[in-house]
């Protein structure tokens, strides 16, 4: 049996990004065994994966060197015997615990001067990769070999039984059709579609029979409460009432999600929930929702994308002339269709 660890990336969406990786390698070898080390944040995610034998929480935050406690990590995971490791952030800081593991084979793209660290150190070719799920899922084969298209798409399923608990937990009923709205971005402001204008959306879509749902950490907590407020209670505030994980039970009761490019973005494309992916500030060139049931509205100004955390112009045009009634029309088209079955 081949041992696989794989040195996740930080961020959700992004861990989901990997997950087409991991389906290549069980195809390559069925009886491999994949464990992956990663933030506390991303593991829920990675848990959900059939793919993933076990998980492992990094201890390190983010920037953190801390180049004793990698030793010290390093040698504890030498016992668990790794043929092979796939390190996924291009950092130098990444590449060191599967070194210090002394793993046999360690893979990962060239980055940071790490090429020492690695023993399959690949240069990135941009132009024939560009999708990040297309640049981890090169790593599963030979370096000199192409990569095959289509790539496997991200995939999370939600057990009836724990939708019913979480439902029951929080006293929700999905008798009517569940809009459920992403609001936040972890990266910055720049990212966010306005408070006001989820709340209009939120008026249009309870006037034809729908309920809607905020979604998000703890973090969102006071822009779910701001959304609510503003949309005469029509939504229901659910950020930081759930973990990670529950949240992925939520997003699965949805008829329609409405999000900014994010990792519950992601989540709801893994589910193939009916989506629309809001991009202002970022672009869906490199990180789109990987979903037949996903509509991506974005006016492509001049000015954007910018991959700026603030609007460094001020206006915040790509996000506020985005306006809810174009969000609603596309909303429409999508009752038009059936709603994929929830798994």
């Amino acid at each position: 049996m081949t041992k696989i660890l794989i040195v996740a990336p930080s961020w959700v969406g992004d861990a989901l990004m990997s997950q087409p990786l991991l389906t290549l390698l069980k195809q390559h070898e069925l009886d491999a065994a994949i464990d992956v080390l990663g933030p506390g944040w991303a593991l829920p995610i990675y848990r959900r994966m059939p793919e993933v034998s076990g998980t492992i929480e990094s201890p390190f935050g983010h920037g953190d060197l801390s180049l004793g406690n990698r030793w010290r990590l390093g040698r504890k995971l030498r016992a668990a015997r790794y043929d092979r490791a796939y390190v996924l952030p291009n950092s130098f800081k990444s590449a060191l615990v599967p070194a210090f593991a002394r793993i046999p084979q360690r893979i990962g793209f060239v980055g940071e001067m790490r090429q020492p660290l690695l023993t399959d150190a690949r240069p990135l070719d941009k132009q024939a990769l560009p999708l990040m799920v297309e640049r981890f899922a090169f790593l599963a084969g030979p370096r000199e070999a192409s990569l095959a298209r289509p790539v496997p798409r991200p995939h999370l399923q939600v057990g009836t039984a724990e939708r019913a608990a979480l439902l029951s937990r929080l006293g929700l009923i999905i008798g009517d059709r569940i809009a459920c709205f992403c609001p936040g971005a972890e990266y910055g402001p720049a990212k966010r579609w306005p408070p006001s204008h989820f709340a209009a959306l939120a008026g249009k879509l309870s006037a034809v029979g729908y309920a809607a749902w905020v979604v998000g950490s703890s973090q969102e907590r006071d822009l779910g409460e701001e959304i609510r407020a503003a949309s005469g209670n029509r939504v229901i505030n659910l950020c930081g009432r759930t973990s990670l994980d529950e949240a992925v039970v939520l997003l699965s009761c949805a008829a329609v999600v409405v999000s900014n490019d994010s990792g519950l973005m992601h989540v709801a494309a893994a589910l193939d929930r009916p989506m629309v992916a809001l991009y202002g500030s970022s672009s869906p060139g490199f990180t789109p929702p990987l979903s037949d049931s996903a509509r991506i509205l974005r006016l492509d100004l001049p000015c954007s994308p910018c991959f700026q955390r603030v609007c460094p112009l001020g206006h915040f045009n790509c996000m506020m002339k985005l306006d809810p009634g174009t969000v609603f029309a596309e909303i429409e088209n999508f009752a038009a269709r059936p709603t994929p079955t929830i798994h």
